[in-house]
């Protein structure tokens, strides 16, 4: 038994993170961190109790009860209708008592994985807490919500408690009622003889055992529903990108990537691209400029399919992505953002994510053209050093070369660079800009950047307003326009130059 229920947890655990892997990107944006940790393992804790406690009695229980039932009846048909009419009752105290103890079960869970989110967020973000003195604050705000549980908490347990005198009352009842019953029909001289009447009270008695036994499983078992009903509600969340049904594989990037009429709004909100057209041709080099929540990094979600499109189409060789198989299209993709994602492993893991194996001189050749081996080399354990959660033992420029290595030794014909050198400073944004230009060599490269100074050379700008586009060409021709280019160009050197004016000064 104890194989059986551990093995059926841990199945289930593991479908559960197998299937958040499946789920896409809205998925996670609609629900919490914490909570999706909280059903994952509270949730599939509470089953693990509920299956612990209850499998072995939900199978012997029931056949205790029927054999004292049918020993009862032979005894005395008549006393045992008497115990039939009220247990009915009983069941039904019970159950409401159980569908009370499920809803406030509900929403314990739900308060758990607050308490997860709270942890999760605010150790995560410990540095941003500390340099705003906000401890006290985080304290109070989690002391708060921990007592909020306990209440939760104390609610259930006294219903569970309660239910145990109340079944225990209904027994005693029962018992007096055929007690009185049984006895004076013994004191007649009817058909119940005196050992007859003293045999159907142990077996009544013996059969109180199970029937409370078996109530204790319903209380418990309502905890262990109202997780499966988190649990499965995951679990029967379909992923929203999902492969077509007869999909194509594809090995190498040939001709360009086009973008036809394509519109694009989050769950059927206000629109966040309307109508955006292009194409980037093999070996080109395409910029998104315009100001923030224009709708550029949406764009680049939309190419490796985090995102569907709402219409239109974008194409890979004249074939829709939507057709293309999910694992080969990505694979043709590199990605680096200004949101570096490291894990907490070695400096030599975090740039081979990704490949089967480890390979110590391809690793050293993507550092050294990312321009990251020098640092590398300075650590205390050079390619094995730890790195620590999200890199935080790494300067942002060292984060940023590090990815941008990984993506090197990926080697994808298309790169996609969001603010790849932003957030830097001078010195690091050189050695980066540096990485990015090696990088990008030989590659078919969609960059969006706020400086502008890193686009000039791109051979086709697109400058995006509340999700349109507004103006199209080169560095000089966009000038030229006297557009919405020129003034975000007017606005960023202007300024920039009178800075360096008064710095000089």
């Amino acid at each position: 038994m104890a194989f059986v229920q551990l093995r059926i947890v841990t199945l289930l655990r593991n479908r559960l993170y197998t299937h958040f892997h499946s789920l896409s990107l809205s998925f996670f944006q609609r629900n919490k961190s914490g909570d999706l940790t909280s059903i994952i393992t509270h949730d599939v804790g509470n089953l693990n109790m509920a299956i612990g406690t209850s499998f072995h009695k939900i199978i012997v229980e029931p056949f205790n009860i029927l054999m004292f039932g049918i020993l009862l009846f032979i005894i005395s048909w008549k006393l045992s209708l008497v115990a039939v009419v009220i247990i009915p009752f009983s069941q039904m105290v019970i159950t409401t008592i159980g569908k009370s103890i499920r809803r406030k079960s509900r929403r314990n869970t739900k308060q758990i994985g607050g308490i997860l989110s709270i942890i999760t967020e605010t150790l995560s973000s410990i540095r941003i807490v500390k340099s705003f003195a906000m401890e006290a604050f985080e304290i109070n705000r989690f002391n708060k919500e921990s007592w909020k549980y306990f209440k939760l908490l104390f609610r259930s347990d006294k219903l569970k408690y309660l239910s145990s005198p109340i079944i225990e009352m209904i027994g005693v009842t029962i018992a007096v009622i055929l007690l009185w019953i049984g006895g004076t029909a013994v004191m007649k001289g009817g058909d119940l003889s005196s050992e007859d009447f003293l045999r159907f009270l142990l077996l009544l008695f013996a059969l109180l055992g199970p029937i409370r036994s078996l109530s204790n499983v319903h209380l418990t078992l309502q905890n262990g529903l109202a997780s499966a009903e988190r649990i499965f509600r995951v679990l029967d969340t379909e992923p929203e990108i999902t492969n077509s049904s007869d999909p194509v594989v594809i090995n190498n990037f040939r001709d360009q990537i086009k973008f036809k009429q394509v519109n694009f709004s989050y769950e059927g909100n206000d629109s966040i691209l309307t109508d955006i057209s292009f194409t980037i041709p093999k070996g080109d080099v395409l910029a998104l400029v315009g100001p923030s929540g224009a709708g550029k990094s949406t764009i680049a979600d939309l190419i490796p399919r985090f995102y569907d499109v709402t219409s239109g189409s974008i194409e890979i060789d004249g074939k829709d992505i939507r057709t293309i198989e999910l694992n080969s299209l990505r694979k043709m993709l590199g990605i680096v953002s200004q949101e570096i994602l490291l894990f907490n492993d070695s400096i030599a893991s975090n740039i081979a994510y990704g490949q089967n194996e480890i390979n110590l001189e391809k690793i050293t050749e993507a550092a050294q053209a990312a321009n990251a081996l020098e640092f590398i080399i300075d650590t205390r354990d050079g390619f094995d050093t730890i790195i620590g959660e999200k890199g935080v033992k790494l300067s942002g420029g060292q984060k940023q070369r590090l990815a941008i290595a990984r993506a090197i030794l990926d080697n994808p014909p298309i790169l996609i660079l969001d603010e790849a050198t932003s957030s830097l400073d001078t010195e690091s944004e050189k050695l980066v800009q540096g990485a990015v230009e090696r990088l990008m060599k030989d590659r078919t490269v969609l960059v969006i950047a706020h400086r502008l100074s890193t686009v000039v050379n791109a051979d086709k700008i697109i400058v995006l307003k509340e999700g349109k586009t507004v103006e199209i060409g080169t560095h000089e021709e966009l000038l030229q326009q006297n557009g919405q280019y020129k003034k975000l160009y007017d606005i960023q050197f202007i300024s920039e130059s009178d800075f360096k004016i008064i710095k000089t000064t």
